[in-house]
Formats: structure tokens, sequence, C-alpha cells
């Protein structure tokens, strides 16, 4: 479903930028605390993952707060919730859930900025997107997901 995007006033963008970032917190946050404490011998190779996963999304807030920044607003420092758990795969499927959503969410704001002629910023987020996407293949991978989908 690759519906015409609607295009957004700078103001908007901000808005939407800042709800990006502050997905890119809670994923900073959520890989920090889930590489630290997941258990078990079969999570091993993917804790290390998720501590690599943790970088690349401080990585991705940087750039989307220098994005905001470039439209004269003001980065969020707030992060969304971060769900927590005791069971290894619960962890897991909170990344995978807030992985499709971040992928989501940034294809439909590529969209956006290119409704708005900012083809700049739609280049910064088809780089973040593509980590995205191997974070998203790494946690089905852990998962034992075959083929997995994530949808409009």
């Amino acid at each position: 479903m690759n519906t015409p995007a609607k295009t957004p006033t700078r103001e908007e963008m901000i808005d939407l930028l800042n709800e990006d970032l502050s997905r890119e917190y809670q994923a900073i946050i959520a890989y920090t605390v889930y590489s630290q404490t997941i258990k078990g011998a079969a999570y091993q190779d993917i804790a290390g993952e998720l501590a690599l996963h943790a970088a690349e999304e401080l990585s991705h807030a940087l750039q989307i707060a220098k994005q905001i920044d470039y439209f004269n607003g003001t980065p969020t420092t707030t992060p969304k919730e971060v769900k927590v758990s005791d069971k290894a795969e619960d962890m897991l499927k909170f990344d995978l859930e807030n992985e499709m959503q971040t992928i989501r969410n940034y294809r439909q704001r590529i969209r956006q900025a290119e409704a708005m002629g900012e083809y700049a910023l739609s280049e910064v987020l088809r780089k973040i997107i593509a980590q995205e996407q191997e974070h998203f293949m790494d946690l089905a991978e852990a998962l034992g997901i075959d083929n997995p989908t994530i949808g409009e």
C-alpha cells in the first residue's frame, strides 16, 4: 500500500521526527538493558548483537536530532516506554515489534520527506532504515522466524 504521502509542514515534520527520536531512545535503552540481562546459552550470540544494535541506534538518534535541528526544531529528550521481562524470548519479541513499527514509520517518513522536496532527509532515513531492517532480521532469526514480514 504505497499511498501518496500527505505533505507535512516543517512544524509537522519536526513533530514526526521527534516521535521517531523518542523511538530511537527507546531502542537504545531496550538494547542496552536486554543485551546485558538476557540469559541462557541459546541467547549469547544475540546478546552480543543487541549490544551492537544499541550503538547503531545511538547513531540513528544523533542523525534524527541533527535533522530536527535542520528544521529549526528542538530534539525531544523523552523516550517511548521500554517494556521489560525476565524472559529472553519476550525481550526479543518486544524488540522485533519495535523494529517493525520503526521501519513502518521510516517508510512513511521517507515518502513525506520526498513530498516536501527534502531529499537529503529521505537519504538519511534510507540509510537508517537499512540498519533497522538488519536489526529486524537478526531478531527474527534469533526467534526462529523464517521469512519475516514487516507489513505496511
